[in-house]
C-alpha cells in the first residue's frame, strides 16, 4: 500500500474513496435520525483493527450503525459519519490475493432468502456469495452438512451466520482452515457445551411458556422431545420480525421453515471463535437473543462488534446493506 492511507469506500463511490479512515465531523445524521458511536480498543488489539482499517475494512453500506468493539473495558469516544445507497457498491479491495467467497448459513424459521438483500450487494461488489441451506434438525448434525459444503469451495472463505445459523458456523468452521473470518449477524455464539437455547439471555420473547409460543408438530422418526417447532403468529409479528411492515411479517410467518427442538437443545461440540477472527453485528432492538446476551458473546469471542440502532432480529432483511458493512469489513480482512 502507499503512504497515503483510505477511507472505508460506500455505495456510490466509484473508485476507492482517498483521505483515510477517520470520522466525518459534522455530517448529518443518517437517515432515521441515528448518529453511530465509534469506539476505540484497549491497547492489546487496537493494531488488529489498524491493520483492518488501513486496508478499506468496509465493504457495501445503506445505513449508518455504532461501531464498538467486544473486547472488556472499551472506552468510549464520539464521532459522527453517515453513508447513503446512491448506486451500486464499487468492490472492497482486498489484501488476499483470491478474493474470499462469502458463504451464509440462515437460522431457526427462515430460509436462504433472508440473505437475499447481502447476496445482492455481495455480487455487485464482484464477491462470490452462496447462502446455503441450513437443516434445523439438530446441531450436530447442521454443523456437519454446512462443514461439509464448505470443504468443496476453494480458497478463502468469510463464514456468516444469523440468529441458530450463528451456533452452526460456530460448529462447522472448526477443522476447516480455508475460513478466515466468522461474522455474526444477531447471532448466537456458543462455547463448548452449550446449547443455543441457553443463549437468548434475560428478556428474549422466547423465555416464556413454549405453549404460548410454538406451534408444535410431531417429526416422524426423530428421537423424543424432538418435535417441530413453528413460531406463532404473533410471536413472529411482534418478536422476531418487529421492525418489518406487518404485511411482510405475516408473509414470512407464514412461509418460516419448522426448526427440530432439537437444534436448541444440542450442546455444541467446537467453539471456532477461539482461533478465528469474527465480527458481531447487534441490533439493539432484537427480541429474540438480547442486546446483552449478544455482546456478551461478543467479548468473550474478542470479536469487532458493530450495534445498529433499532432493527429486530431479522435486520439482515430489513437493512441488509448495514449487515453487509460488516461482512465486508471481515472480508478486507482476509490476508
Amino acid at each position: 500500500m502507499s503512504g497515503e492511507a483510505e477511507r472505508p469506500w460506500k455505495p456510490g463511490d466509484t473508485t476507492a474513496a482517498r483521505g483515510g479512515p477517520r470520522p466525518l465531523a459534522g455530517t448529518p445524521p443518517a437517515r432515521g435520525g441515528h448518529r453511530p458511536r465509534a469506539w476505540t480498543r484497549p491497547a492489546r488489539l487496537r493494531r488488529r483493527r489498524t491493520l483492518v482499517t488501513s486496508a478499506t475494512a468496509i465493504a457495501v453500506a445503506v445505513a449508518t450503525a455504532a461501531s464498538t468493539t467486544g473486547a472488556p473495558a472499551a472506552t468510549a469516544a464520539t464521532a459522527r459519519a453517515s453513508s447513503a445507497l446512491a448506486s451500486p457498491p464499487s468492490p472492497c479491495p482486498s489484501p488476499a490475493r483470491v478474493k474470499p467467497t462469502v458463504v451464509l448459513v440462515h437460522g431457526a424459521w427462515a430460509g436462504t432468502s433472508s440473505w437475499d438483500g447481502e447476496v445482492a450487494s455481495l455480487r455487485r461488489a464482484g464477491y462470490v456469495a452462496r447462502a446455503i441451506a441450513n437443516p434445523l434438525r439438530g446441531l450436530t448434525a447442521d454443523a456437519a452438512s454446512v462443514a461439509a459444503f464448505l470443504k468443496t469451495v476453494p480458497g478463502p472463505i468469510v463464514l456468516a451466520g444469523h440468529s441458530y445459523g450463528g451456533s452452526v458456523i460456530t460448529n462447522a468452521a472448526a477443522g476447516v482452515p480455508n475460513v478466515k473470518a466468522l461474522v455474526y449477524v444477531d447471532a448466537a455464539a456458543p462455547d463448548v457445551g452449550e446449547t443455543t437455547g441457553g443463549l437468548s439471555g434475560p428478556g428474549s420473547a422466547l423465555g416464556g411458556d413454549p405453549g404460548s409460543l410454538y406451534d408444535t408438530v410431531p417429526s416422524p422418526g426423530a428421537p423424543a422431545g424432538a418435535d417441530d417447532l413453528y413460531l406463532k403468529q404473533e410471536v413472529f409479528v411482534r418478536s422476531f420480525a418487529s421492525d418489518l411492515p406487518r404485511e411482510t411479517a405475516v408473509r414470512l410467518w407464514a412461509t418460516q421453515r419448522a426448526a427440530s427442538a432439537a437444534a436448541f437443545t444440542t450442546p455444541s461440540r467446537a467453539a471456532a471463535w477461539k482461533t478465528i477472527p469474527s465480527w458481531y453485528f447487534v441490533s439493539t432492538g432484537d427480541r429474540i437473543i438480547t442486546r446483552a446476551a449478544e455482546l456478551s458473546m461478543a467479548r468473550r469471542a474478542r470479536s469487532t462488534v458493530t450495534e445498529f440502532p433499532g432493527g429486530s432480529h431479522l435486520t439482515l432483511i430489513s437493512h441488509p446493506d448495514a449487515v453487509t458493512t460488516v461482512i465486508g469489513s471481515a472480508i478486507c480482512s482476509v490476508r
